[in-house]
């Protein structure tokens, strides 16, 4: 069997699911936005829809509007893209401190304040899928997707590096 990642319909479903389990309306468009933003992932989508309903009692809302998700996930550093200030730090890390890459996960993880086990099987599976991040036998190194999320040009040593790898 193979493994893969959701698709944006299928997290929208879930959304909306998880949604009506804890008894809190959903505006048209809020399932789409919060599907797209959990990483195709439904325990991070789960997580997502209760943090909503949170923030919306607290603030007195009946239900949860496309308002209250973009504020909401942008209290929680998380982007349109669905990566969060940790996914940044990786890739900034890699960029500033190490020219892009190549760098191993040992000193990634000492860099980011992760750990090893963390960085692989959380948040290097999405960055690589969505095309942030290459692992490559020397290490891990940004892409040229990652250098334009961080709004940064790639130098041309850092492209070579990764044609090279």
């Amino acid at each position: 069997f193979k493994l893969s990642f959701y698709t944006l319909p299928e997290m929208e479903q879930i959304v909306l699911r998880t949604a009506r389990i804890l008894g809190v309306p959903l505006a048209d468009g809020a399932a789409d936005r919060i599907g797209s933003s959990c990483r195709a992932t439904p325990r991070i989508a789960n997580r997502l829809v209760r943090a909503m309903r949170d923030f919306a009692q607290v603030s007195g809302e009946e239900g949860i509007s496309v308002d209250r998700v973009c504020t909401t996930l942008e209290t929680l550093g998380i982007d349109d893209r669905g990566l969060d200030r940790t996914d940044r730090a990786i890739l900034q890390a890699i960029i500033e401190k190490f020219a892009g890459g190549p760098v191993g996960l040992g000193t990634l993880a000492a860099v980011t304040a992760e750990e090893e086990e963390t960085l692989e099987d959380v948040y290097e599976p999405y960055l690589m899928q969505q095309g942030y991040l290459q692992r490559t036998p020397k290490g891990r190194m940004a892409t040229q997707l990652a250098y334009g999320l961080l709004g940064m040009n790639m130098p041309e040593s850092a492209q070579k590096n990764l044609f090279m790898a």
